[in-house]
Protein backbone atom coordinates (compact mmCIF):
# COMPACT_ATOMS: atom_id res chain seq x y z
CA UNK A 1 0.00 0.00 0.00
CA UNK A 2 1.16 3.28 -0.85
CA UNK A 3 0.66 5.47 2.41
CA UNK A 4 0.96 8.92 0.04
CA UNK A 5 -1.51 7.26 -2.48
CA UNK A 6 -4.14 6.69 -0.22
CA UNK A 7 -3.82 9.86 1.69
CA UNK A 8 -4.74 11.94 -1.79
CA UNK A 9 -8.00 9.94 -2.38
CA UNK A 10 -8.86 10.20 1.35
CA UNK A 11 -8.46 13.78 0.76
CA UNK A 12 -10.74 13.89 -2.18
CA UNK A 13 -13.33 11.85 -0.55
CA UNK A 14 -13.68 13.96 2.16
CA UNK A 15 -13.71 17.04 -0.27
CA UNK A 16 -16.94 15.34 -2.11
CA UNK A 17 -17.99 14.63 1.35
CA UNK A 18 -18.47 18.75 1.78
CA UNK A 19 -19.51 19.10 -1.60
CA UNK A 20 -22.40 16.90 -0.86
CA UNK A 21 -23.52 18.63 2.16
CA UNK A 22 -23.17 21.72 0.36
CA UNK A 23 -25.22 20.72 -2.23
CA UNK A 24 -28.12 18.93 0.15
CA UNK A 25 -27.89 22.35 2.15
CA UNK A 26 -28.76 24.11 -0.93
CA UNK A 27 -31.32 21.80 -1.95
CA UNK A 28 -33.42 22.31 1.18
CA UNK A 29 -33.41 25.98 1.17
CA UNK A 30 -34.91 25.85 -2.40
CA UNK A 31 -37.39 23.79 -1.03
CA UNK A 32 -38.52 25.71 1.81
CA UNK A 33 -38.94 28.98 -0.59
CA UNK A 34 -41.17 26.75 -2.69
CA UNK A 35 -43.20 25.32 0.21
CA UNK A 36 -42.97 28.60 1.50
CA UNK A 37 -44.30 30.56 -1.70
CA UNK A 38 -46.95 27.58 -2.20
CA UNK A 39 -48.12 27.64 1.53
CA UNK A 40 -48.64 32.11 1.20
CA UNK A 41 -49.99 31.55 -2.18
CA UNK A 42 -52.94 29.43 -0.27
CA UNK A 43 -53.63 31.88 2.48
CA UNK A 44 -56.89 33.61 1.93
CA UNK A 45 -57.11 37.42 2.83
CA UNK A 46 -59.61 37.91 5.27
CA UNK A 47 -61.17 41.77 6.25
CA UNK A 48 -63.22 41.77 9.35
CA UNK A 49 -65.12 45.22 10.53
CA UNK A 50 -66.51 45.45 13.73
CA UNK A 51 -70.04 44.23 13.58
CA UNK A 52 -69.79 41.85 11.38
CA UNK A 53 -70.76 37.71 12.27
CA UNK A 54 -68.51 35.22 11.74
CA UNK A 55 -68.53 31.28 12.51
CA UNK A 56 -65.40 30.02 14.27
CA UNK A 57 -63.19 26.75 12.89
CA UNK A 58 -62.86 24.68 15.74
CA UNK A 59 -60.20 21.66 14.70
CA UNK A 60 -60.66 19.99 17.92
CA UNK A 61 -63.89 18.83 17.01
CA UNK A 62 -62.28 15.09 16.10
CA UNK A 63 -62.19 14.17 19.92
CA UNK A 64 -65.95 14.12 19.70
CA UNK A 65 -68.28 11.09 17.88
CA UNK A 66 -70.18 12.07 14.76
CA UNK A 67 -67.66 12.60 11.18
CA UNK A 68 -70.45 14.63 9.64
CA UNK A 69 -70.88 17.09 12.95
CA UNK A 70 -69.60 20.44 11.38
CA UNK A 71 -66.17 21.88 12.92
CA UNK A 72 -68.13 25.81 12.58
CA UNK A 73 -69.79 27.05 15.34
CA UNK A 74 -71.04 30.49 15.80
CA UNK A 75 -72.25 32.72 14.74
CA UNK A 76 -70.48 35.44 16.93
CA UNK A 77 -69.99 38.96 16.14
CA UNK A 78 -66.05 40.79 15.69
CA UNK A 79 -65.76 43.38 18.22
CA UNK A 80 -62.44 44.48 16.95
CA UNK A 81 -60.19 43.27 14.20
CA UNK A 82 -56.06 44.11 14.57
CA UNK A 83 -53.54 44.77 11.35
CA UNK A 84 -52.02 41.59 12.66
CA UNK A 85 -54.75 39.29 11.77
CA UNK A 86 -55.70 38.89 15.31
CA UNK A 87 -59.81 39.29 15.24
CA UNK A 88 -61.82 40.36 19.37
CA UNK A 89 -65.44 38.10 18.70
CA UNK A 90 -67.70 38.16 21.09
CA UNK A 91 -69.85 35.43 22.12
CA UNK A 92 -71.93 34.19 24.74
CA UNK A 93 -69.83 33.55 26.90
CA UNK A 94 -68.13 36.77 26.79
CA UNK A 95 -65.43 38.66 24.50
CA UNK A 96 -62.00 36.34 23.27
CA UNK A 97 -59.00 36.85 20.82
CA UNK A 98 -58.66 34.30 18.01
CA UNK A 99 -56.71 34.37 14.64
CA UNK A 100 -58.56 36.00 11.83
CA UNK A 101 -57.57 32.57 9.55
CA UNK A 102 -59.91 30.53 12.14
CA UNK A 103 -63.04 32.57 10.77
CA UNK A 104 -65.56 33.35 7.61
CA UNK A 105 -68.16 35.23 7.66
CA UNK A 106 -71.53 34.64 8.37
CA UNK A 107 -73.89 35.30 5.74
CA UNK A 108 -77.97 35.50 7.13
CA UNK A 109 -81.35 34.72 4.84
CA UNK A 110 -81.95 38.16 5.96
CA UNK A 111 -78.87 39.98 3.92
CA UNK A 112 -79.99 37.90 0.17
CA UNK A 113 -82.21 40.51 -1.06
CA UNK A 114 -81.72 39.20 -5.04
CA UNK A 115 -82.85 35.69 -5.70
CA UNK A 116 -82.64 33.84 -9.00
CA UNK A 117 -85.66 31.26 -9.89
CA UNK A 118 -84.38 28.64 -12.06
CA UNK A 119 -87.07 26.28 -13.72
CA UNK A 120 -86.36 23.07 -14.21
CA UNK A 121 -88.78 22.08 -16.69
CA UNK A 122 -87.81 20.75 -20.09
CA UNK A 123 -87.11 23.21 -22.49
CA UNK A 124 -89.88 24.21 -25.32
CA UNK A 125 -88.60 24.75 -28.82
CA UNK A 126 -90.16 26.15 -31.80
Amino acid sequence: MDLKLAGEKRLLQLNELEEFRLDAYENAQIYKERTKKWHDKHILKREFVSGDKVLLFNPRLKLFPGKLRSRWSGPYEVVNAYPSGAVVIRGKNGDFTTNGQRLKHYHDDTKIEAKVVISLCSPTYT
